[in-house]
This record gives structure tokens, C-alpha cells and sequence, in this order.
């Protein structure tokens, strides 16, 4: 099930005007609670966001990349106090996933705006700019934004063919992979 959901998705950056109607907001909600952490510590918290000022303000948190905010219906942004665990990064990147994944599943279309060592248009780091504007501690990080909507474009999948192959190594890094592997 879950190749089926990659063979299919991709990033969605424009989004058509319609609200994600309450039961798809709580299944998304409920897939960001059930993401595993490392040793169980959640480190992570989701600051939902649908009001459209907030959306457009977020838009703007980050120099390039982050503009298809202003049109998603809804942003789910991940942050995590450090001190929970030491693979922060790494599970707040869990989640995101899950949820971009579950959001394919509801008919949603996502894509992830990575704050994580990027700047703000002023030079502040992204990160700061959206712990300003949704009032998140000065202790949490803020590595990422997922924007959800209804995809106003249907992009098709990356087929089989176009997939990196040669970033497959055999038993050590260099060795082929079995080419009868691609062929299926």
C-alpha cells in the first residue's frame, strides 16, 4: 500500500480553495500522534494553522519555497523541544512524511517547507520567524511546515524508468545491484 501511495504522489503547491472538511483535519491530526519517536519521547508539537492571514504570513517565513502556503487550505507546523530527545530532526521528519502520506490517502494534496537551516528574506533564520509569529517557546525548534489542500493540478507520478537505480549498491557501496531487480 505504501509504494502504491509513492508511485503516485507528488508535492502539491497549488492548492484549490476548499476547506479539508473536519473527519480528513482529524484523521491527518491523529496520524501526526501516532508517529513513532525514538524510545517513545515525542519530542515534537503541531501548531495546526488555517486561518488565511497566518497561512500568507507563513508563506513569507522562509526567502524562497514556502510562498504555496499562502494558498493551502491548512499547514500542520512541526516543532520539537531538543531536550525531549537527540533525534529531534529525525522524528519530526517521521511525522511529516506520515502525514504528507496519510493526506495522498485522503484525496489531500502536501508538500514540506523545510525551516531547518534556512533564512528569512531579513537574514533571521525561518525558524525564528515562525516561533515569533505563532508564539512557539524560544526553546523549540521549528524545522518544518507541511501545507495541505486539495490539489488544484494532478501531476503525474515518476514512473518506474525514471527512478535512480544506480543509488542501489549490493552487500557494499559500488556494487551493482542484480539489474533484474529494476526490471519488475
Amino acid at each position: 500500500m505504501v509504494l502504491s501511495l509513492l508511485q503516485v504522489r507528488r508535492s502539491v503547491r497549488r492548492f484549490l480553495p476548499q476547506p479539508i472538511e473536519p473527519e480528513k483535519l482529524d484523521r491527518l491530526l491523529e496520524t501526526a500522534l501516532r508517529a513513532p519517536s525514538s524510545r517513545g519521547r515525542q519530542p515534537w508539537e503541531f501548531v495546526v494553522v488555517t486561518d488565511r492571514d497566518q497561512l500568507a504570513a507563513l508563506g513569507q517565513v522562509k526567502a524562497h519555497g514556502a510562498e504555496f502556503l499562502a494558498g493551502a487550505a491548512m499547514a500542520v507546523v512541526i516543532c520539537a523541544d531538543p531536550e525531549r530527545c537527540d533525534v529531534w530532526i529525525e522524528d519530526c521528519a517521521i511525522a511529516a512524511m506520515l502525514l504528507q502520506l496519510e493526506a495522498e490517502v485522503l484525496g489531500l494534496g502536501s508538500c514540506w517547507a523545510q525551516l531547518r537551516l534556512r533564512q528569512h528574506a531579513d537574514g533571521r533564520s525561518a525558524e525564528a520567524v515562525a516561533r515569533e509569529l505563532l508564539a512557539i517557546p524560544p526553546t523549540y525548534t521549528v524545522p518544518v511546515i507541511v501545507g495541505f489542500g486539495y490539489p488544484a493540478e494532478k501531476l503525474a507520478g515518476h514512473s518506474r524508468s525514471a527512478l535512480p537505480w544506480e543509488k542501489l549498491h549490493s552487500g557494499c557501496y559500488g556494487a551493482a545491484l542484480d539489474k533484474n531487480a529494476q526490471s519488475h
